[in-house]
Parts: structure tokens; C-alpha cells; sequence
């Protein structure tokens, strides 16, 4: 690219122009489609669970119906609270130990 002072009707500072317009745009849809915090607290789909912890939709309906992770179930979706995933994740977490010689 030369150093040469590019008018704002320049084709390059044009095309600059469009590009960064198409890039706003996809970044408010992609703001737009995020769901905002229900009291305080974000709520994550099955699909967006198991894909966070790495199990299986099926391994998530076990845990369910043992106990191991609290859910809302409105109609026949099933939703999840951030903070009862983090809470349930730290009540696994076990400190590391080295044992003494």
C-alpha cells in the first residue's frame, strides 16, 4: 500500500467504508440473538450446557434426574442457571495434594 493521501471517494477508502459497515452489521445480530440475564443470572440451553461441559445432551438428563444439576423446565424446555453450573462445578473441585515423605 503506498503512503499517498487517499480522498474519501477513493475506490480503496470506498471499499474500506463497506467492509467495516458489513462488520458492524455482523456484530449487532450477533449482539442482538445474545438472551440478557434473568434476574441477574444468564440461562444456557441443553445444547449449550453439554457443549460447555463436554457431555452429552443424554449424560445432562442423567444428572438431572439424579440431582447432580438443579434446571427449569417451562413447557418441555429445560433451561439452566449459569451460577447453578459454576456452583455445581466447584462443589466437584477437589485441591491437589502431594503426600508427605
Amino acid at each position: 500500500m503506498s503512503s499517498e493521501i487517499r480522498e474519501k471517494d477513493h475506490e480503496w477508502v470506498c471499499k474500506f467504508h463497506s467492509n467495516f459497515d458489513r462488520l458492524l452489521a455482523s456484530f449487532e445480530k450477533l449482539f442482538s440473538q445474545r438472551r440478557p440475564p434473568v434476574y441477574g443470572d444468564e440461562l444456557l440451553t441443553d445444547k449449550e450446557v453439554s457443549h460447555l461441559l463436554k457431555v452429552s445432551r443424554r449424560t445432562l438428563q442423567d444428572y438431572r434426574s439424579n440431582g447432580i444439576l438443579p434446571y427449569i423446565q417451562v413447557g418441555g424446555k429445560i433451561l439452566y442457571r449459569a451460577s447453578d453450573i459454576e456452583r455445581t462445578l466447584m462443589d466437584g473441585y477437589r485441591e491437589a495434594y502431594r503426600s508427605r515423605k
